[in-house]
């Protein structure tokens, strides 16, 4: 418990993601954090898209010091929060394997995948995958399940339906998150992509909403359909076009929940569960900060509009 609440001087804080929200240009952000706990890799020159990286990657090392102080049960929850970096990674290798072999003057396409030590689930088998079909069996064949189709599209959304479902199964308290996350997904999915869910997908997805919320024909059947652990994040977002709004309150209740759950508990794995919501919550707002500095800096309280990393 007191590594775990150590790690909070980790986080960036809201006067510091502030402060590099505000920055005139991305370089001085980059200036700032140099003297941060997210200054690997983040030197000026650095694009936008490889300091949100950097960032990520900064987060990832400390989920994986924190499941290395952990037993089993630490583990498991520190690997479910995490899932989204595995998810990164076979997304970027969906990519790769239907990309040009030889795109014109050599340029890399794909960033190296997240190195995720302890808490892969199937990454070295996924990894290996030569073909979308071949990537899917490998799923398939894993914790992660089969994802209902070979199209990345597919793969993507099956990966995040499964990780939801093992989000609430494997940490504790932690339902309320999965679900109004898997809410989150669908809405985007069905009312603003229009992309129904591959069978499979919609059937897992039915154990944290229900099968009427699954099965609506639109988004106002859909947020009605919604049981308590995931209609309060669409309370007041009448419309699908409205969904944005409700990725920075889920980060809100995210790390509002993590600092409680490091205040009150004293064993077991509240307290790797709490630091672990803390430091991803921190770092989806340094990401965001980042983004506003690359336009020219802006107040840092816009810094959940802009940015879905790894969830």
């Amino acid at each position: 418990m007191t590594r775990a609440r150590a790690l909070r001087t980790r986080c960036l804080g809201a006067e510091g993601i502030g402060q590099v929200a505000s920055a005139g240009g991305l370089d001085d952000a980059l200036r700032y954090l140099a003297a941060t706990p997210y200054r690997r890799d983040v030197t000026p020159g650095t694009t936008p898209a490889e300091a949100q990286r950097a960032v990520s990657t900064t987060l990832l090392w400390h989920l994986r010091v924190l499941a290395g102080w952990q037993p089993a049960d630490g583990t498991d929850a520190v690997r479910a929060l995490a899932a989204g970096f595995e998810i990164s990674n076979t997304e970027h290798r969906l990519r790769a394997l239907t990309a040009d072999p030889e795109p014109p003057g050599g340029q890399r396409l794909h960033p190296p995948p997240y190195r995720l030590g302890a808490l892969s689930i199937a990454w070295t088998r996924v990894a290996a995958a030569r073909s979308p079909s071949e990537l899917r069996t490998a799923l398939a064949a894993s914790a992660w399940g089969d994802p209902g189709g070979d199209p990345p599209a597919a793969i993507a959304t099956g990966m995040r339906v499964a990780a939801a479902l093992r989000l609430a199964a494997a940490v504790p308290g932690a339902q309320r998150w999965a679900a109004a996350r898997l809410a989150l997904l669908l809405g985007r999915e069905v009312f603003v992509v229009g992309r129904r869910l591959p069978d499979v997908s919609a059937h897992r997805a039915a154990r944290l909403l229900g099968p009427r919320a699954v099965a609506a024909a639109s988004y106002a059947e859909f947020r009605q359909a919604l049981p308590a652990t995931a209609g309060w994040l669409l309370e007041d977002v009448e419309d699908a076009a409205g969904l944005w709004r409700a990725e920075a309150r889920w980060w809100d209740a995210v790390e509002r929940d993590g600092r409680e759950l490091l205040r009150r508990a004293r064993f077991g794995p509240q307290p790797v569960v709490g630091a672990a919501a803390l430091l991803s919550a921190d770092a989806w707002r340094t990401r965001g900060a980042l983004e506003l500095a690359a336009r020219g800096g802006g107040p840092g309280d816009r810094t959940g509009d802009v940015f879905d990393g790894p969830g």
